[in-house]
Protein backbone atom coordinates (compact mmCIF):
# COMPACT_ATOMS: atom_id res chain seq x y z
CA UNK A 1 0.00 0.00 0.00
CA UNK A 2 1.57 3.32 -1.07
CA UNK A 3 2.26 5.87 2.09
CA UNK A 4 -0.25 8.69 1.97
CA UNK A 5 0.18 11.77 0.12
CA UNK A 6 2.68 14.64 2.28
CA UNK A 7 1.22 17.61 3.01
CA UNK A 8 3.73 20.85 2.20
CA UNK A 9 4.79 22.16 5.43
CA UNK A 10 3.13 25.43 6.23
CA UNK A 11 5.84 28.13 6.87
CA UNK A 12 4.27 29.99 10.45
CA UNK A 13 6.97 32.65 10.47
CA UNK A 14 6.90 36.46 10.99
CA UNK A 15 5.56 36.89 7.44
CA UNK A 16 3.11 34.60 7.59
CA UNK A 17 -0.45 34.14 9.53
CA UNK A 18 -0.11 30.76 10.61
CA UNK A 19 -3.08 28.28 9.38
CA UNK A 20 -6.42 27.93 11.79
CA UNK A 21 -7.67 24.62 13.18
CA UNK A 22 -10.16 24.30 10.53
CA UNK A 23 -7.73 24.54 7.84
CA UNK A 24 -5.65 22.07 9.53
CA UNK A 25 -8.44 19.60 10.07
CA UNK A 26 -9.48 20.40 6.39
CA UNK A 27 -5.95 19.15 5.00
CA UNK A 28 -5.97 16.43 7.47
CA UNK A 29 -9.62 14.90 5.85
CA UNK A 30 -8.36 15.57 2.64
CA UNK A 31 -5.15 13.49 3.07
CA UNK A 32 -7.08 10.55 4.68
CA UNK A 33 -9.36 10.35 1.58
CA UNK A 34 -6.45 10.12 -0.98
CA UNK A 35 -5.08 7.14 0.95
CA UNK A 36 -8.43 5.90 0.64
CA UNK A 37 -9.14 6.38 -2.67
CA UNK A 38 -5.82 4.98 -3.70
CA UNK A 39 -6.72 2.04 -1.65
CA UNK A 40 -10.02 1.28 -3.40
CA UNK A 41 -8.13 1.53 -6.63
CA UNK A 42 -5.91 -1.29 -5.95
CA UNK A 43 -8.56 -3.44 -5.39
CA UNK A 44 -6.68 -5.68 -3.06
CA UNK A 45 -8.42 -9.10 -1.85
CA UNK A 46 -8.92 -9.38 1.68
CA UNK A 47 -6.15 -11.33 3.79
CA UNK A 48 -7.80 -14.34 4.99
CA UNK A 49 -8.15 -14.81 8.91
CA UNK A 50 -5.18 -16.03 10.96
CA UNK A 51 -6.25 -19.81 11.07
CA UNK A 52 -7.20 -20.17 14.80
CA UNK A 53 -5.51 -23.02 16.85
CA UNK A 54 -6.91 -24.40 20.03
CA UNK A 55 -5.00 -23.80 23.02
CA UNK A 56 -4.41 -27.53 24.08
CA UNK A 57 -2.48 -28.38 26.64
CA UNK A 58 -1.61 -32.23 27.69
CA UNK A 59 -3.55 -33.13 30.80
CA UNK A 60 -1.58 -34.67 33.01
CA UNK A 61 -0.96 -38.11 33.47
CA UNK A 62 -2.08 -40.35 34.74
CA UNK A 63 -2.70 -44.10 35.31
CA UNK A 64 -6.51 -44.30 34.43
CA UNK A 65 -7.55 -45.22 31.15
CA UNK A 66 -9.98 -42.58 30.81
CA UNK A 67 -6.53 -40.49 30.63
CA UNK A 68 -5.60 -41.29 27.10
CA UNK A 69 -2.84 -39.40 25.18
CA UNK A 70 -5.44 -37.35 23.63
CA UNK A 71 -5.21 -33.74 24.64
CA UNK A 72 -7.82 -31.74 26.24
CA UNK A 73 -8.72 -27.66 26.15
CA UNK A 74 -8.42 -26.35 29.24
CA UNK A 75 -10.37 -23.25 29.80
CA UNK A 76 -14.07 -21.73 30.68
CA UNK A 77 -13.56 -22.37 34.17
CA UNK A 78 -10.06 -23.63 33.65
CA UNK A 79 -6.81 -21.09 35.11
CA UNK A 80 -6.46 -20.86 30.91
CA UNK A 81 -10.04 -19.10 30.89
CA UNK A 82 -8.73 -15.69 29.55
CA UNK A 83 -7.15 -17.17 26.78
CA UNK A 84 -9.80 -19.85 25.80
CA UNK A 85 -11.53 -17.32 24.50
CA UNK A 86 -9.41 -16.38 21.77
CA UNK A 87 -10.85 -19.15 20.07
CA UNK A 88 -14.54 -20.05 21.62
CA UNK A 89 -17.10 -20.26 19.89
CA UNK A 90 -16.68 -16.79 17.72
CA UNK A 91 -19.49 -17.02 15.00
CA UNK A 92 -21.28 -19.96 16.65
CA UNK A 93 -24.80 -19.34 16.16
CA UNK A 94 -26.31 -22.66 17.26
CA UNK A 95 -26.29 -25.52 19.57
CA UNK A 96 -25.25 -27.80 16.71
CA UNK A 97 -22.52 -25.55 15.94
CA UNK A 98 -21.26 -25.37 19.25
CA UNK A 99 -21.20 -29.42 19.22
CA UNK A 100 -19.26 -29.48 16.16
CA UNK A 101 -16.85 -27.07 17.38
CA UNK A 102 -15.75 -29.17 20.16
CA UNK A 103 -15.65 -32.29 19.06
CA UNK A 104 -13.40 -30.63 15.73
CA UNK A 105 -10.94 -29.42 18.72
CA UNK A 106 -11.09 -33.43 20.44
CA UNK A 107 -12.70 -32.05 23.54
CA UNK A 108 -16.29 -34.54 22.54
CA UNK A 109 -14.87 -38.06 21.43
CA UNK A 110 -17.88 -40.35 22.34
CA UNK A 111 -20.91 -40.65 19.99
CA UNK A 112 -23.09 -40.37 22.66
CA UNK A 113 -21.75 -37.51 24.32
CA UNK A 114 -22.05 -35.63 21.25
CA UNK A 115 -25.90 -36.69 20.77
CA UNK A 116 -27.24 -35.57 24.35
CA UNK A 117 -25.38 -32.36 23.96
CA UNK A 118 -27.20 -31.81 20.60
CA UNK A 119 -30.78 -33.03 21.68
CA UNK A 120 -30.29 -30.52 24.92
CA UNK A 121 -30.11 -26.93 23.65
CA UNK A 122 -27.83 -25.13 25.47
CA UNK A 123 -29.87 -21.60 24.53
CA UNK A 124 -32.90 -23.32 26.98
CA UNK A 125 -30.40 -23.16 30.02
CA UNK A 126 -28.55 -19.72 30.45
CA UNK A 127 -29.91 -16.63 31.01
CA UNK A 128 -32.12 -14.87 28.72
CA UNK A 129 -30.52 -12.92 26.41
CA UNK A 130 -27.12 -14.46 27.17
CA UNK A 131 -24.47 -15.74 24.02
CA UNK A 132 -25.94 -19.39 24.99
CA UNK A 133 -23.11 -21.09 22.53
CA UNK A 134 -20.09 -19.06 23.18
CA UNK A 135 -17.71 -21.90 24.88
CA UNK A 136 -17.43 -19.68 28.28
CA UNK A 137 -18.39 -19.65 31.43
CA UNK A 138 -21.31 -17.53 32.39
CA UNK A 139 -23.36 -15.62 35.54
CA UNK A 140 -26.80 -17.35 36.49
CA UNK A 141 -27.19 -15.31 39.48
CA UNK A 142 -27.01 -15.40 43.12
CA UNK A 143 -23.42 -15.89 42.86
CA UNK A 144 -23.23 -18.67 40.67
CA UNK A 145 -22.33 -19.98 37.07
CA UNK A 146 -23.06 -22.13 34.68
CA UNK A 147 -19.47 -24.17 33.46
CA UNK A 148 -18.34 -23.78 29.93
CA UNK A 149 -19.72 -26.21 27.57
CA UNK A 150 -16.11 -27.79 27.03
CA UNK A 151 -15.96 -28.76 31.15
CA UNK A 152 -18.88 -30.20 30.62
CA UNK A 153 -17.83 -32.22 27.87
CA UNK A 154 -15.18 -33.24 29.74
CA UNK A 155 -17.34 -34.25 32.40
CA UNK A 156 -19.63 -36.27 30.26
CA UNK A 157 -16.51 -37.79 28.89
CA UNK A 158 -15.25 -39.10 32.01
CA UNK A 159 -18.34 -40.03 33.61
CA UNK A 160 -20.00 -42.10 30.60
CA UNK A 161 -19.21 -45.61 31.32
CA UNK A 162 -20.66 -44.44 34.82
CA UNK A 163 -23.90 -42.86 32.41
CA UNK A 164 -25.01 -46.35 31.42
CA UNK A 165 -29.46 -46.66 31.03
CA UNK A 166 -30.26 -47.74 34.39
CA UNK A 167 -27.40 -45.88 35.93
CA UNK A 168 -27.46 -43.20 38.87
CA UNK A 169 -25.95 -40.45 38.62
CA UNK A 170 -25.77 -37.26 41.17
CA UNK A 171 -24.88 -33.44 40.37
CA UNK A 172 -24.37 -31.46 42.58
CA UNK A 173 -24.35 -27.78 42.27
CA UNK A 174 -27.18 -28.15 39.42
CA UNK A 175 -27.63 -24.79 38.89
CA UNK A 176 -29.88 -23.69 35.42
CA UNK A 177 -30.04 -27.76 35.58
CA UNK A 178 -28.17 -28.46 32.07
CA UNK A 179 -26.00 -31.31 33.17
CA UNK A 180 -28.16 -33.30 35.28
CA UNK A 181 -30.92 -32.85 32.18
CA UNK A 182 -27.95 -34.62 30.19
CA UNK A 183 -27.24 -37.30 32.76
CA UNK A 184 -30.99 -37.99 32.75
CA UNK A 185 -31.32 -38.55 28.84
CA UNK A 186 -27.91 -40.53 29.24
CA UNK A 187 -28.95 -43.11 32.12
CA UNK A 188 -32.83 -43.12 30.59
CA UNK A 189 -36.19 -43.85 32.13
CA UNK A 190 -34.69 -47.33 33.84
CA UNK A 191 -32.02 -44.78 35.76
CA UNK A 192 -32.04 -41.85 38.19
CA UNK A 193 -30.03 -38.46 37.67
CA UNK A 194 -30.48 -36.29 40.46
CA UNK A 195 -30.17 -32.67 40.48
CA UNK A 196 -28.92 -30.69 44.06
CA UNK A 197 -28.75 -26.48 44.84
CA UNK A 198 -28.93 -24.69 47.50
CA UNK A 199 -30.75 -21.82 46.09
CA UNK A 200 -34.50 -22.51 45.97
CA UNK A 201 -34.89 -20.10 43.28
CA UNK A 202 -32.34 -21.16 40.91
CA UNK A 203 -33.88 -25.18 41.54
CA UNK A 204 -37.20 -23.52 40.86
CA UNK A 205 -36.06 -22.03 37.33
CA UNK A 206 -34.12 -25.22 36.19
CA UNK A 207 -37.16 -27.54 36.79
CA UNK A 208 -38.47 -25.12 33.94
CA UNK A 209 -35.85 -24.77 31.62
CA UNK A 210 -35.87 -28.80 31.71
CA UNK A 211 -39.72 -28.60 30.80
CA UNK A 212 -39.03 -26.85 27.75
CA UNK A 213 -35.96 -29.53 26.74
CA UNK A 214 -35.79 -32.90 25.15
CA UNK A 215 -35.49 -34.16 28.71
CA UNK A 216 -39.23 -33.20 29.79
CA UNK A 217 -40.37 -36.45 29.60
CA UNK A 218 -37.54 -37.86 31.99
CA UNK A 219 -38.49 -34.93 34.57
CA UNK A 220 -42.17 -36.02 34.18
CA UNK A 221 -41.75 -39.56 35.03
CA UNK A 222 -39.86 -39.22 37.66
CA UNK A 223 -36.14 -40.30 36.49
CA UNK A 224 -34.68 -36.99 36.60
CA UNK A 225 -35.35 -34.27 40.10
CA UNK A 226 -34.44 -30.95 40.80
CA UNK A 227 -33.78 -30.48 44.62
CA UNK A 228 -32.96 -28.01 47.24
CA UNK A 229 -30.54 -28.89 49.30
CA UNK A 230 -26.95 -28.66 50.76
CA UNK A 231 -24.66 -30.60 47.82
CA UNK A 232 -22.27 -31.29 50.67
CA UNK A 233 -24.24 -33.91 52.52
CA UNK A 234 -25.26 -35.57 48.72
CA UNK A 235 -28.60 -36.78 48.11
CA UNK A 236 -28.96 -40.01 50.44
CA UNK A 237 -31.89 -40.64 49.25
CA UNK A 238 -31.55 -42.38 45.82
CA UNK A 239 -27.55 -43.50 47.22
CA UNK A 240 -25.48 -45.50 45.80
CA UNK A 241 -24.45 -43.63 42.46
CA UNK A 242 -22.63 -44.62 39.82
CA UNK A 243 -21.65 -41.52 38.62
CA UNK A 244 -21.15 -38.31 40.81
CA UNK A 245 -20.53 -34.73 39.40
CA UNK A 246 -20.11 -31.61 41.62
CA UNK A 247 -19.98 -28.54 39.97
CA UNK A 248 -18.10 -26.01 42.02
CA UNK A 249 -15.05 -26.70 44.18
CA UNK A 250 -14.58 -28.12 47.29
CA UNK A 251 -11.64 -27.10 50.08
CA UNK A 252 -11.15 -31.34 50.26
CA UNK A 253 -13.26 -34.60 48.66
CA UNK A 254 -16.54 -34.63 51.28
CA UNK A 255 -16.57 -37.65 53.16
CA UNK A 256 -20.59 -37.96 52.44
CA UNK A 257 -20.05 -37.95 48.31
CA UNK A 258 -17.56 -40.88 48.91
CA UNK A 259 -20.04 -43.05 51.01
CA UNK A 260 -22.83 -42.32 49.07
CA UNK A 261 -20.56 -43.46 45.82
CA UNK A 262 -21.06 -47.01 44.67
CA UNK A 263 -18.53 -49.57 44.56
CA UNK A 264 -17.21 -49.10 40.41
CA UNK A 265 -18.62 -45.66 40.62
CA UNK A 266 -16.84 -42.99 39.81
CA UNK A 267 -16.84 -39.09 40.76
CA UNK A 268 -15.62 -35.79 39.02
CA UNK A 269 -15.17 -32.98 41.48
CA UNK A 270 -12.83 -29.52 41.29
CA UNK A 271 -10.99 -29.15 44.64
CA UNK A 272 -8.77 -26.56 46.26
CA UNK A 273 -8.76 -23.15 47.03
CA UNK A 274 -6.50 -20.60 45.10
CA UNK A 275 -5.21 -23.48 43.13
CA UNK A 276 -7.43 -26.14 41.86
CA UNK A 277 -7.52 -29.47 40.08
CA UNK A 278 -10.56 -31.72 38.66
CA UNK A 279 -10.26 -35.00 40.22
CA UNK A 280 -11.46 -38.14 39.28
CA UNK A 281 -12.68 -40.41 42.30
CA UNK A 282 -12.95 -44.27 41.54
CA UNK A 283 -14.43 -46.35 43.90
CA UNK A 284 -12.96 -50.00 43.92
CA UNK A 285 -14.73 -53.01 44.84
CA UNK A 286 -13.33 -53.67 48.11
CA UNK A 287 -14.58 -49.73 49.10
CA UNK A 288 -11.15 -47.63 48.68
CA UNK A 289 -11.20 -45.49 46.43
CA UNK A 290 -8.16 -44.03 43.32
CA UNK A 291 -7.95 -40.47 42.92
CA UNK A 292 -5.99 -38.89 40.29
CA UNK A 293 -5.98 -35.18 39.00
CA UNK A 294 -7.03 -34.61 35.21
CA UNK A 295 -6.46 -30.83 34.63
CA UNK A 296 -6.19 -27.28 36.64
CA UNK A 297 -9.49 -25.73 36.53
CA UNK A 298 -11.15 -22.69 38.18
CA UNK A 299 -14.75 -22.98 39.98
CA UNK A 300 -16.58 -20.80 42.36
CA UNK A 301 -16.43 -22.49 45.66
CA UNK A 302 -18.97 -25.55 47.23
CA UNK A 303 -19.50 -23.86 50.43
CA UNK A 304 -22.78 -22.94 52.04
CA UNK A 305 -26.12 -20.92 50.60
CA UNK A 306 -25.20 -18.04 52.71
CA UNK A 307 -21.91 -18.03 51.98
CA UNK A 308 -22.46 -17.99 48.37
CA UNK A 309 -25.38 -14.82 48.65
CA UNK A 310 -22.86 -12.92 50.74
CA UNK A 311 -20.01 -13.30 47.80
CA UNK A 312 -18.17 -16.14 49.45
Amino acid sequence: MPPPPVATPLACGSRHRAPSPLKLLAAAVAAVEARTRSVRRRRLPPSPPPPVAPLALSRRPSSSSSSSSSHHLFGGNSLFSQMERYWTGRGISSNKGLVEQLQNYGVIRSKKVAEVMEKLDRGLFVPEGAPAYVDSPMPIGHNATISAPHMHATCLELLEKNLQPGMRALDIGSGTGYLTACFAMMVGLQGRAVGVEHISELVADSVKNVQRSAAAPLLKEGALSLHVGDGRLGWPEHAPYDAIHVGAAAPEIPKALVDQLKPGGRMVIPVGNVFQDLKVVDKNSDGSISVHDETSVRYVPLTSRDAQLRGF
